[in-house]
C-alpha cells in the first residue's frame, strides 16, 4: 500500500438485512488530509463512516463484503479486535454527547480503561483539551460537570475525548450541524489545525463547509460512490454531471 494511503477500501458492499446500503465502494483515504463525504440524506455517507471503525457491528443483522485495509490489515478479519480499531480510529458524532461526568473525567475515562499507566493523566487531559482549543475556557472548571458547557464547547470536549485515546484517524459525522455559526467556525479552524497530526474524514451536508475545510471530496448517491477527487476539482470542474447538479443545488 502506498505510504500516503492510510485506509484502502476494495469492492465494499454493506447490507442492513436484505437491503444494500453501499454498492461496490473502492477508494483510498490519504494521511493528514481532510476528506469530506457529501451527498443527499440516506445515500450511505454515515454508513461508510461507521464501517471504518466497525461501529456498524453494534447493529443487528448487518453484513459487510469486500476489504477495508488499515495499516495493511483488513479490519474485518476474524483476529482483529474492534475495540482496538475504535481506539485508533476515533469518532465524533453529530450531537455533542459528553458523559454525565466532570470535564476532567470525560477526557480521562477512556485512557483509564485502556491503560495501566495513570500517572500522566493530568498531562494527557491538559494536552487533549489544548489540542481541541478548549483548555483556556475550562482549565478552572475541570471538576465541574461537562453538561454545563455550551453546545460548541461540548463538541470540542468530545473531540478532546477522542484525541485522548491517541488515534491515527478522526471520523466526524456532521460535527457542526447542531452548532451555531461561531461554534462551527471554531470547529472548522480546529479541523484545519488537527490535520497536521491526524487524518480526518468528515460527513457534511454543508457544501460550503466541505469546500472550505477538505482536501478531497467524495460524492455519494444511493449507496454509490459517484465521484471522488481533490475538493477544488469537485467544486469547480467535476467529471460527472450528477455531481455538478448536487453541488449547485439542482437536485438533492
Amino acid at each position: 500500500m502506498d505510504s500516503n494511503i492510510i485506509i484502502k477500501l476494495s469492492n465494499v458492499n454493506f447490507y442492513y438485512g436484505q437491503s444494500r446500503a453501499l454498492t461496490d465502494i473502492s477508494m483510498n483515504f490519504r494521511k493528514n488530509k481532510v476528506t469530506a463525504l457529501i451527498g443527499p440524506s440516506g445515500c450511505g455517507k454515515s454508513t461508510l463512516l461507521r464501517l471504518l471503525n466497525r461501529m456498524n457491528d453494534l447493529i443487528d443483522d448487518t453484513r459487510v463484503e469486500g476489504e477495508i485495509l488499515f495499516e495493511d490489515k483488513n479490519i474485518y478479519a476474524s483476529d482483529v479486535d474492534p475495540v482496538e480499531i475504535r481506539r485508533k480510529i476515533g469518532m465524533v458524532f453529530q450531537k455533542p454527547n459528553p458523559f454525565p461526568k466532570t470535564i476532567y473525567n470525560n477526557i480521562a475515562y477512556g485512557p483509564k480503561l485502556t491503560s495501566t499507566n495513570h500517572h500522566d493523566l493530568d498531562a494527557l487531559v491538559e494536552q487533549s483539551l489544548k489540542q481541541a482549543v478548549l483548555w483556556d475556557e475550562v482549565k478552572d472548571l475541570l471538576s465541574k460537570s461537562a453538561m454545563n458547557l455550551s453546545g460548541g464547547q461540548q463538541q470540542r470536549l468530545c473531540i478532546a475525548r477522542a484525541l485522548a485515546m491517541k488515534p491515527d484517524i478522526l471520523l466526524m459525522d456532521e460535527p457542526t450541524s447542531a452548532l451555531d455559526p461561531i461554534s462551527t467556525a471554531k470547529i472548522e479552524e480546529l479541523i484545519e489545525e488537527l490535520k497536521k497530526n491526524y487524518t480526518i474524514i468528515i460527513v457534511t451536508h454543508n457544501m460550503q463547509q466541505a469546500a472550505r475545510i477538505s482536501d478531497e471530496t467524495a460524492f455519494f448517491y444511493i449507496g454509490n460512490l459517484v465521484e471522488y477527487n481533490k475538493t477544488e476539482k469537485i467544486f469547480t470542474k467535476p467529471d460527472v454531471k450528477q455531481t455538478e447538479d448536487y453541488i449547485t443545488g439542482r437536485f438533492g
